[in-house]
């Protein structure tokens, strides 16, 4: 399983961390700060997912009118996370 960290921005989460499995499965999704109940339910609800639907569901979501949300960050993460495995497979 290869592990990723994302420095979230725009967010009240300071850090998002995550891994995705042999399978191209998601795996152990976790926000250091931010909301705990509703950024621990987002973890449990992707685990096992495939990343790019998650990131596709999440893109886009705002919170409070900042243009992101901690949502939206993981799509980003999950994004860049999906185009470095691209470019090391290439």
């Amino acid at each position: 399983m290869k592990n990723y960290s994302f420095k979230p921005q725009g967010v009240c989460a300071r850090q998002i961390t995550f891994g995705i499995d042999d399978d191209g499965k998601l795996r152990d999704v976790r926000f250091t700060g931010g909301c705990p109940g509703n950024l621990l339910a987002i973890g449990k609800l992707v685990e096992g997912a495939d990343p790019r639907n998650v990131a596709s569901i999440l893109r886009g979501n705002d919170c409070r009118g900042r243009g992101t949300s901690c949502a939206d960050q993981l799509s980003i993460a999950l994004t860049a996370a999906l185009e470095e495995e691209n470019a090391a497979v290439n």
